[in-house]
């Protein structure tokens, strides 16, 4: 085939330029509305929220003022909430990530026996539970109260989790690796920790991204577990400065300090989602080449 018929053969049609054309511009209005609320709140944490209330600050910041910040972070107990929520998920994502994979792993397997009946009862906890007071009970009588624990092993699997990481290895680690394994003498727990983990990287990545960011937002769990401040995680005490300022705010029976309170939790509120983003913005670049891969391949097999 020449040359010329090859430009001929793969030539676009004017229908195929307009498919173009509306693919981009629908791609670029999704990424606008994705993009553009993350981007206001930045600038709206630096802006001066008299600004905000007259609709000038849409596009760049107006008169930058960092006054929110000073006040979030002048609150020592927001270091203290950091260093617990940085402990509460790097403890917590260990144990579910290994809890998980084992889990899903085991019921992966052909050969264990029952595996249809542990894998309904999994499946039956996520129609059905005991609700918040006998789970609350059940942390009581297990002495869990004001202890890590009680933020960790209540919620040690997500089964949602489970069913996804056990396709990825149903799809992912062929029988014949096992069997090759086992005739070198390979057990079946150093098969999975020196075969199956290593070639798991792209689910791996998928459920501590999962898992991180679960137990970075929870802020629930400490509300009822908690009753020790020292323990509270960043959510709860950013949730008790907004709440403070907002109930400080209301107290004001003065106009002038009213407006200077107001504005002042204005900015209080938009920081304290910067403040609390910040590091999932920082993880997630280095999960991300491995999160499509795993999702996409423990989702739609299986």
């Amino acid at each position: 085939m020449s040359i010329l018929a090859i430009k001929k053969t793969t030539r676009r049609t004017k229908e195929d330029k307009v498919f173009d054309i509306v693919n981009i511009f629908l791609v670029a209005i999704t990424v606008i509305l994705v993009v553009y609320p993350l981007y206001f709140i930045v600038i709206a944490s630096i802006s001066n929220p008299t600004m905000i209330y007259e609709g000038k600050v849409w596009l760049l910041p107006k008169e930058i003022t960092f006054e929110g910040y000073q006040r979030i972070f002048s609150d020592s107990k927001i270091w203290l909430g950091y260093k617990n929520s940085v402990i509460y998920t790097l403890v917590g994502t260990i144990v579910n990530v290994s809890f998980t994979l084992m889990a899903a792993y085991a019921l992966s397997r052909r050969d264990l026996y029952g595996r249809n009946v542990i894998m309904f009862l999994f499946l039956f906890t996520m129609f059905f539970s005991g609700g918040l007071i006998p789970t609350y009970l059940v942390v009581k009588n297990l002495g869990l109260l004001n202890t890590v624990w009680a933020l960790i092993l209540p919620k040690a699997v997500a089964v949602w989790n489970v069913i996804v990481a056990r396709t990825f290895f149903q799809s992912t680690i062929p029988n014949e690796l096992l069997e090759a394994a086992k005739i070198d003498g390979c057990s079946d727990a150093k098969f999975f920790w020196k075969i199956v983990l290593p070639l798991s990287k792209p689910i791996v990545a998928v459920m501590v991204l999962f898992y991180a960011v679960g137990h970075w937002n929870s802020y629930f769990d400490a509300l009822i577990y908690l009753n020790n401040e020292d323990l509270y995680p960043l959510q709860l005490i950013l949730r008790n400065i907004l709440i403070q300022n907002e109930a400080s705010t209301q107290m004001i029976s003065d106009i002038d300090s009213l407006a200077a309170k107001q504005r002042v939790s204005e900015l209080i509120k938009y920081g304290v989602i910067i403040v609390a983003s910040i590091p999932l913005l920082v993880l997630y670049p280095f999960v991300q080449k491995y999160f499509v891969k795993g999702v996409m391949i423990g989702g739609i097999k299986g």
